[in-house]
């Protein structure tokens, strides 16, 4: 009895033949499009009407730019001194420290019973657990790790 495998390969034998047929006509073509020139093959693959277009635009861009280089020139320097006139009237900016003048004694009496008050109405207690927090100091990593684990 035959195995599925001898069936297929006794049905598509003709087709063999015609593959193979195929497969060296593929191989023949491939062969010349790379015996061609250079601009011939260009122009087989997809990209040959962009580089078409980029070429074109380039021919008139170049067209445009080169009967004036003076005019271009002229144009660059205007540019040059708008930019050295703006950077020139720029404000400064000025720091705190300058615009404002140091609090009159008259304003420090004011907060300091401002905060006298504050104290009262919040409570004696409060205030001593507030103003007794330490401040943070940063501290090595290595230091933190003994911390954590001790505690």
């Amino acid at each position: 009895m035959k195995t599925p495998r001898e069936i297929l390969l006794t049905r598509h034998a003709p087709a063999n033949e015609k593959l193979d047929a195929i497969r060296q006509k593929a191989i023949r073509v491939a062969g010349d499009v790379n015996r061609r020139t250079t601009p011939d093959r260009e122009f087989t693959f997809a990209a040959a009407p962009f580089r078409a277009l980029c070429s074109t635009l380039g021919h008139q861009l170049s067209s445009l730019l080169q009967p004036s280089p003076q005019a271009w020139a002229a144009l660059a320097a205007v540019w040059v001194v708008i930019l050295s006139i703006n950077f020139s009237l720029r404000d400064k900016p000025r720091t705190i420290s300058q615009e404002s003048a140091p609090p009159s004694p008259q304003a420090i009496a004011v907060l300091q019973q401002q905060e006298r008050l504050l104290t009262e109405l919040i409570g004696q207690s409060s205030a001593l657990e507030a103003g007794s927090q330490k401040p943070f100091l940063p501290r090595p990593r290595s230091e933190r790790h003994a911390e954590v684990r001790t505690a």
